[in-house]
């Protein structure tokens, strides 16, 4: 396992980060692990709502953000498409493609629109989350086992994130 990430800028203002993994799985059950509630609640949010395309869903991350979101693409089991905080400024995008390496799967995934200068900590953040990934598919139980609220984030990805955080902020934008 090799997580790649990278951050960009869009705009003056606002930027994306990407990562990509390639897990040991085949892809039906990484597009559970992405797609379906208690899957998803072992790595990286508690999500709830209509999970079907232009469904509306609320997410509570381990990382603690919280926040409504639209599912815009769900083609099972290749792309995923969710506009997080619609129609409001912070409007964004968490878009995750899948793709058959033999027997593994590769994960992409890039949000757009997050604040520029924040970027290495989304970064880091999203390392975090699919390094947890990685653990939740190797048996039933969670990644991150603590607990983790609104504003509390999950103390295994919270030290993951700190440790990762400085490496992401000296790498920049590409």
């Amino acid at each position: 396992m090799k997580i790649v990430g990278t951050m960009r800028s869009l705009d003056g203002k606002r930027g994306a980060v990407r990562v990509e993994d390639v897990y040991d799985t085949d892809i039906d059950d990484l597009w559970e692990a992405c797609t379906n509630p208690e899957r998803l609640a072992r790595w990286i949010a508690k999500v709830s709502g209509d999970l079907r395309a232009g469904g509306s869903v609320h997410a509570v991350f381990t990382s603690t953000w919280s926040g409504s979101g639209r599912i815009d693409v769900c083609e099972r089991p290749h792309h995923l498409l969710l506009t997080t905080e619609p129609g409001t400024e912070d409007e964004g995008q968490i878009e995750a493609w899948l793709s058959e390496e033999g027997s593994a799967t590769r994960l992409i995934v890039e949000e757009r629109g997050l604040p520029r200068e924040s970027l290495h900590f989304y970064g880091a953040g999203w390392q975090a989350h699919l390094e947890d990934l990685a653990r939740s598919l190797v048996g039933d139980a969670a990644a991150g086992p603590e607990p983790w609220t609104e504003q509390t984030p999950e103390p295994t990805w919270h030290a993951r994130w700190t440790e990762l955080t400085p490496t992401y902020q000296q790498r920049g934008l590409y």
